[in-house]
């Protein structure tokens, strides 16, 4: 290499790494939830990565003393924290997809068994070499079984963008397909800079690419935290608003129905058992939600309204499609707290309207709700 390629090169590493440092001081505070926890080890692991790999430069280039200890050091944090990257990006994309993965303790243990055995390789590596070594001039060399570190950690990447790919022709989840498509993508564009750099190690593609789409998926966790809400990861309220505003603008002759769903006697689960177990109750709500909407033959756009009431924006064909629907909705609550083993009865009430062009949303609210406490008092 030049001397100015290795300013460029170390230029841009350092470039990377300020960016993402920037991500994640922004990011301290705001990750509470599971999957944003992912999201700074990501930006974590990726600030590791960017410095083995500038420090592994600036001594090969003679920016920083030659050493034989300090080329295989930087090289073994460099591919560690390769791994533990596409392990948390595998998680955190895992997390939006509602994957059996990260449904429990047990399962991400299971599901971090690549990055242990790149941990096992690469303590072994020092004593034989099979994965790269500094030869007697001092020059560092890829190993018979080099290939092997870029499968272990690439197999998470290909794993997720793969199952996302597959949900966006899932008709069962239609209601994600938007997201499912980003998801499919964005862990491909880092993986294959990383295969560049793989071919052709001089060119600084991965820390480039991999700042780059941390960046893109930084702004869309900011989008989501002002359009979704933080507990049952439905959206807001307004997010609703937009979505009536678009779909009065575009219904034409289609019936569109909007349903408002209130918990029954949830103040008392709040007070008999807490807050917290009111929040389980609550997401719960939101998955039988979903569940009731995801075989659905139109695409449902779900909301928390606020509290513990619930709205849904579906078109339907007839009313006895909005029936079976909320006879689903209901099916599907049931089984969820047996499954939960809830030692209360957890139901819901449905009012459901249909949307009228020069009615706005809180006129169609406030008659959906009417019809949502006739069906609350046991009323015809």
């Amino acid at each position: 290499m030049g001397n100015d390629y290795v300013i460029l090169y170390i230029e841009i590493n350092i470039f990377a790494l300020v960016l993402i440092g920037i991500i994640r001081y922004k990011t301290r505070g705001l990750t509470e939830m599971v999957a944003q926890k992912n999201f700074a080890m990501c930006i974590d692991s990726q600030m590791l990565f960017y410095i083995s790999d500038t420090l592994y430069v600036m001594i090969k280039c003679g920016v920083l003393p030659h050493s034989t200890f300090f080329i295989m050091l930087t090289k073994e944090l460099y591919f560690f924290a390769t791994a533990v990257m596409c392990f948390f990006w595998f998680l955190y994309f895992e997390y939006f997809q509602d994957s059996p993965f990260v449904e429990s303790r047990r399962r991400m243990r299971l599901s971090s068994a690549l990055v242990w055995i790149m941990v096992a390789l690469l303590l072994i590596n020092p004593f034989n070499g099979m994965l790269f070594y500094v030869d007697a001039d001092g020059i560092y060399r890829r190993g018979p079984l080099f290939i092997i570190q870029y499968v272990l950690s690439y197999l998470y990447i290909f794993t997720t963008s793969f199952r996302a790919l597959k949900g966006v022709f899932d008709k069962g989840k239609q209601s994600k397909r938007e997201m499912l498509i980003r998801l499919s993508v964005f862990p491909v564009l880092p993986a294959c800079a990383g295969i560049g750099q793989f071919i052709y190690p001089q060119l600084p593609l991965a820390c480039m690419v991999i700042s780059l789409s941390t960046l893109v998926m930084y702004l869309q966790w900011i989008e989501q935290m002002i359009s979704v809400d933080p507990l049952t990861r439905l959206n807001n309220r307004k997010q609703l608003a937009y979505y009536y505003e678009h779909t009065v603008q575009n219904m034409e002759d289609d019936a569109v129905y909007l349903l408002i769903i209130d918990v029954n006697k949830f103040k008392k689960i709040n007070d008999m058992y807490g807050h917290i177990e009111g929040d389980e109750a609550l997401m719960r709500v939101a998955e039988a939600l979903r569940k009731g909407c995801a075989k659905y033959p139109y695409r449902a756009n779900i909301a928390r309204y606020g509290g513990d009431e619930f709205v849904i924006l579906v078109k339907a064909d007839n009313d006895e499609m909005v029936e079976e629907l909320k006879g689903r909705i209901n099916k599907e609550l049931r089984i969820l707290n047996e499954k939960a083993g809830a030692p209360y009865e957890l139901t819901i009430s449905i009012g459901a309207a249909r949307v009228v062009h020069d009615k706005d949303m809180h006129e169609l609210i406030n008659r959906a709700d009417k019809l949502m406490y006739k069906e609350k008092n046991g009323e015809p």
